[in-house]
């Protein structure tokens, strides 16, 4: 055996020399290849090449590791015979195998670096490429501004006119633009052919010039400096009148004021005849004749309230009552009416250019303004910021009135009150009501329509009343929940109704459909009673009915509706409860008025009972006359100063001082003596010394915007308290701890807005 391993012991050193030669060269080509291949490693192809040479170089790899583990094997066969030690060049070739493993190692690592520099190298080339492209749309970009620019200059220059050269621009930057805008759009607006631009240059820079003030007067024209100001008719006498034509004129073909004229044209004759009445009761003579504005905003397309083209087929009637009554006592009482409804118009009335010719027609400086609170607010689209010039002489038509807390925006806001129609902190006397329901407004009111042309009185005088009722509800949904009620009235009498649908009342009613004025005025005459169905809330036609000789049989409302329980309420300016479907109407009480009980058949019967075994007159109120409202709103336009600080209209002789007992409204304490609170007398009372002089001794005293009851006073103490925010001033409200301090006046029989010595 061992003479075996001697024999063998040459020609292993022979295979080992031989692999190990191998070796040595097969890393020695395959770097080699790696290197050269490195050299283009910005071609994707030699990438890929490179990945594949790296695949071999692992596989010379593994050879060698296996190769490793063969001479590693081999010597230990060799070292098994403890007698033969193995040759010393085994030896060394081993460590040298273990060093080339070791230098195969570093240039793989080597190689690997390589690979990761290539790989930033490819991504510095692609985001250099992605930089040089967006220079190259920014230089494109800059090309074609500066080619548009080129055109645009080509194009502002403006071709010399032999008739009309351009003068020297110094000084007018904006001529240059303006000449162009004019040259493409002077067609589209009409206006500017009315001042002679006609498309020549000429007429551009005569028009730029002369009518505006873009560019130099041309050296040929003289043009006399005019002072542009506000232009202000010479006062005159305010003449009562005795026609309408000027007035009928303006209304025609103006849709939105289509049902107001067809009133005016029913009633002209009425109003001349109230006029003339009044001019000869009072002298009217001393006075002259105001700018009005009557700006309706309900009436405008851009409310979209649609009140105007629904006039005619059952819509709402009482706010275009009270403007028809308005415009035509203004009219007769002779001032200046200027009618608006729609923002052009207010734009116009203003001198407010959004067109592009400014307004040839002088502007006038209004005295006073009617509204209502859209219009209002159109107003103050209009004006922006400046509306704050005309504040005080705002009149602000509203039916069912803004409470003092609802107006004040601050307060409003911090209780919650906040409502569409409220926070306009305006003086709550500006709100111009339908009824005089609350005193903290002013009631302006409007006129019942109840006499007939002589050729339709001659037609009643052959008609006997007959033995009928007419129903108080135009739309068919009013009658809903309502036959039991109805039934009990059909005992007695037969139903007539003007009804809008036939389908949805009992088939008993003769129903007439949507009717005119006086049509409605005819079956009142024919009718005895007027049956209410608890809406709509105070409207015009129970006083309407008892003007025509008509019993009106008033539905109670328990509990009392308002704001605060009653969805038609809810969003108005007010907490106001309504105790009936006409609230004016209950305080004119039996015979006229009959209070019911819709629920309860004996009270119902009892009142139809009570109505036919009696025969009544017509009534009407004067302050729902056509004189009476003439004399009302001729007395408020002379007398009712909401611009002065100082208090002058109603004279202070008409004050009366009452100390309410604790949680008592001003309201209720001033009515229960007889009299009505009267809120322009609030300032008088808001001092100590004035107070003593209508002995009320206040030891001591401060001043609060804390509530609404103030000037109050706190009898515990002696200690009054005064109120230090104008606008809350109520005569609406009451403190359970506190007296009121109220200002009282008395008032004409049916004339409550004015009082004895207001005239």
């Amino acid at each position: 055996m061992r003479k075996l391993k001697q024999i063998l012991k040459r020609p292993v050193c022979g295979l080992l020399a031989i692999c190990l030669l191998w070796c040595l060269s097969l890393p020695y080509f395959i770097l080699t290849k790696v290197d050269q291949r490195s050299i283009g490693v910005i071609a994707d192809n030699r990438l890929r090449e490179n990945r594949k040479v790296w695949l071999e170089t692992s596989k010379a790899q593994d050879v060698m590791k296996i190769f490793v583990q063969f001479v590693d094997d081999l010597l230990n066969v060799v070292k098994t015979d403890n007698n033969v030690s193995p040759s010393p060049c085994f030896k060394g070739y081993k460590e040298d195998i273990k060093a080339l493993q070791e230098k195969m190692e570093a240039e793989k690592v080597k190689g690997q670096m390589k690979d990761e520099m290539i790989k930033e190298l490819r991504a510095d080339k692609v985001q250099l490429w992605q930089e040089v492209t967006r220079l190259e749309e920014l230089l494109k970009q800059q090309l074609k501004k500066e080619e548009k620019k080129e055109k645009v200059e080509s194009e502002d220059e403006i071709p010399e006119d032999k008739n009309c050269p351009l003068p020297p621009l110094d000084g007018f930057p904006e001529c240059k633009g303006k000449i162009k805008w004019m040259k493409d759009m002077w067609m589209t607006d009409p206006c500017y052919s009315s001042y002679g631009v006609n498309g020549s240059l000429c007429s551009f820079l005569i028009y730029l010039s002369e009518t505006e003030s873009w560019c130099p007067v041309l050296p040929s024209r003289v043009v006399p400096s005019v002072i542009k100001e506000t232009k202000q008719p010479v006062l005159e006498d305010a003449v009562i009148r005795g026609h309408f034509e000027e007035l009928h004129q303006f209304l025609h073909n103006k849709t939105e004021f289509r049902w107001i004229q067809q009133r005016i044209k029913s009633m002209e004759e009425i109003w001349l005849e109230a006029g003339r009445s009044l001019s000869a009761k009072y002298n009217l003579e001393d006075r002259k004749t105001k700018q009005i504005l009557v700006h309706p905003g309900v009436l405008t397309k851009e409310a979209g309230l649609k009140i105007a083209e629904n006039a005619f087929s059952g819509g709402p009637l009482g706010e275009l009552v009270q403007w028809s009554d308005l415009i035509s006592s203004l009219h007769v009482l002779g001032h200046h009416l200027h009618l608006s409804a729609s923002l052009p118009s207010l734009n116009k009335f203003f001198g407010i250019q959004t067109g592009g010719c400014p307004s040839r027609l002088s502007l006038v400086e209004p005295n006073l303004i009617y509204t209502d609170i859209i219009g209002l607010r159109q107003i103050q689209k209009v004006l922006k910021t400046s509306w704050i010039k005309y504040k005080c002489i705002i009149r602000v038509l509203d039916s069912f009135g803004t409470e003092p807390d609802f107006n004040h925006a601050d307060w409003a806001k911090k209780y919650n009150l906040r409502s569409p129609f409220g926070g306009l902190n305006l003086t709550p006397m500006q709100f111009y009501t339908m009824f005089p329901h609350t005193p903290d407004n002013t009631f302006l009111g409007f006129v019942v329509q109840h006499q007939l042309s002589l050729e339709e009185n001659e037609k009643l005088k052959s008609t006997q009343r007959k033995n009928q009722a007419l129903i108080y509800g135009k739309s068919a949904t009013f009658w809903k929940d309502k036959t039991s009620y109805l039934d009990v009235i059909h005992k007695y009498m037969d139903i007539h109704g003007t009804v809008d649908n036939d389908t949805l009342i009992p088939n008993y009613v003769t129903n007439h459909g949507i009717i005119k004025g006086t049509d409605v005025q005819t079956l009142l005459r024919q009718s005895k009673v007027f049956v209410g169905l608890s809406f709509p809330y105070e409207g015009p036609a129970p006083l309407e009915a008892l003007a025509n000789g008509c019993a009106f049989l008033n539905p109670r409302l328990k509990p009392p509706h308002s704001s605060l329980n009653t969805e038609f309420f809810k969003g108005k300016p007010t907490i106001r409860e309504v105790t009936s479907q006409h609230p004016y109407a209950e305080e004119i009480g039996e015979p006229y008025v009959w209070m019911v009980d819709m629920d309860n058949q004996t009270d119902v019967e009892r009142a139809i009972t009570a109505i036919l075994n009696r025969t009544i007159k017509p009534y009407l109120p004067y302050e729902f006359t056509c004189e009476g409202m003439l004399q009302r709103v001729n007395v408020l336009i002379e007398k009712q100063d909401l611009c002065s600080p100082a208090m002058s209209w109603p004279p202070l002789s008409a004050l009366q001082v009452l100390k309410a007992e604790t949680g008592v409204s001003c309201k209720q304490a001033c009515r229960r003596a007889g009299l009505i609170c009267e809120p322009a007398f609030f300032p008088y009372l808001n001092n100590a010394t004035n107070l003593a002089s209508h002995n009320i001794a206040c030891q001591t005293s401060e001043f609060s915007d804390g509530h609404l009851v103030f000037p109050a006073y706190d009898s515990t103490r002696k200690h009054c308290l005064f109120q230090s925010d104008s606008l809350l001033y109520s005569c609406v409200r009451a403190k359970q701890s506190l007296n009121r301090i109220c200002p009282c006046r008395d008032y004409i029989k049916d004339q409550v807005a004015l009082c004895k010595a207001c005239l």
